[in-house]
């Protein structure tokens, strides 16, 4: 407040008492000796101004949303702090301002009344949420649950539960019991769940690892019996799918061993294929040389020819013997082929000369031609009247059966 306006709400007298106006009188608010009259209202013009300051202070609360019941107190002081303000200023707009405050104080109430009795609604609203979210991770069939997820799961739920009962409004006593009951219920039952499984698991694993542990010592046995072992372990191996998981632990170790087993099996076949393979080399250049001989007879077509030469390579195919195992099919097949041909011509002679099949086709022509003769005569008779649908109608017929007789002798 400047020099001219504490003058305009205050004065000092000669003795140096200081004056305030306040509406239509003057009030004594107090001394202030060995100054001038300026320094004497600048004085108690601050000690307003403090107090103004502590007006306005609790106006901004008032508009921030404040605290009801602190708002209530603070008036409540500078009610008091004004009406025994002994400062120079305009001490009647302090007091209207506080009785401003005052009034506002019920709105405010109310409305952070309304406010918290929402914020409990919302709250028991989400603790609620929680418990249900906990009872439907119990509620999961124990045979079917990933547990991994659902223990992950239930803690994320349990954490919110604490961040919410730390930083949320606090839940009446009967309702925060109830929920924690129940959400404590449902983790117990996911506990009991949950050790169950893995109780349940653990016994399955020791099973299994019990099975393999038979299996790697009977496969590891096999050994002296080289690659003739191979289908006995092929059905162990059969066995070991079969036998369920031991644990990743005991499951890489025991696997280990049992492949190992297997690999000396099938080491010592591959060694064995391998001499036979070199062993072998000299048959399969004998077959191809007869292959040599065999193919042309693709182009044969006297079947008397083609058979007296492919008994006789069949036979010679046969004194050769094995050839390498990868070389088998191979050859084989290109062989095969030849005796294919050779069968089809035989086959081709057998339907030509089979006597059934003539006495049949012979009938069968016979029995066209008289049929077409008759046809000739109805046509040439269809043309005679001029009839256009019996002409169309013996034409068809007569080429129907001109094209049988061609084909039987085809």
């Amino acid at each position: 407040m400047g020099s001219d306006e504490a003058t305009t709400w205050g004065r000092v007298d000669d003795d140096g008492t200081v004056y305030v106006r306040y509406q239509d009188t003057e009030r004594v608010v107090g001394e202030y000796p060995d100054a001038t009259a300026d320094e004497a209202l600048a004085y108690f013009a601050r000690k307003y101004a403090d107090l103004e300051g502590q007006v306005k202070i609790a106006e901004q609360r008032v508009q921030r949303g404040a605290s009801a019941n602190d708002v209530a107190r603070t008036v409540e002081h500078l009610t008091a702090l004004v009406g025994e303000a002994r400062v120079v200023g305009d001490i009647k707009s302090l007091e209207d301002r506080v009785a401003v405050l005052s009034e506002q104080l019920g709105s405010l109430t109310k409305e952070q009344e309304e406010q918290a009795k929402q914020a409990l609604t919302d709250a028991l609203e989400f603790r609620t949420g929680l418990v249900e979210e906990a009872e439907a991770l119990a509620a999961v069939d124990p045979a079917r649950a990933q547990w991994k997820q659902i223990t992950a799961q239930l803690d994320d739920v349990f954490a919110r539960w604490q961040q919410h009962q730390h930083d949320g409004p606090r839940i009446p006593k009967n309702d925060a019991n109830e929920l924690w009951k129940r959400f404590r219920s449902a983790r117990s039952t996911v506990d009991q769940h949950r050790r169950a499984f893995y109780s349940e698991l653990d016994a399955q694993h020791r099973d299994a690892r019990t099975r393999k542990q038979e299996l790697v010592q009977q496969a590891e046995a096999l050994a002296p019996r080289g690659s003739d072992a191979i289908p006995t372990y092929r059905q162990l191996l059969d066995d070991w799918k079969q036998a369920g998981r031991a644990g990743k632990r005991h499951d890489d170790a025991l696997w280990a061993r049992f492949k190992a087993a297997g690999d000396v099996l099938f080491e010592q076949r591959h060694a064995e294929s391998a001499a036979e393979d070199e062993e072998y080399s000299v048959n399969l250049e004998a077959k191809q040389a007869l292959l040599v001989e065999a193919e042309p007879l693709l182009q044969q077509r006297d079947r008397v020819a083609a058979r007296r030469t492919l008994t006789d390579i069949q036979r010679r195919w046969d004194e050769v013997g094995r050839v390498p195992r990868n070389d088998v099919r191979r050859i084989e097949d290109r062989l095969r082929a030849v005796e294919d041909h050779v069968r089809s011509l035989e086959d081709a002679h057998w339907r030509e000369s089979n006597p059934e099949r003539k006495a049949r086709t012979t009938g069968l022509a016979s029995q066209l031609e008289d049929a077409i003769g008759k046809l000739e005569a109805e046509l040439e008779s269809a043309r005679a009247s001029g009839d256009s649908r019996k002409i169309k109608d013996a034409q068809e017929a007569l080429d129907a059966r001109k094209i049988w007789l061609d084909a039987l002798g085809s």
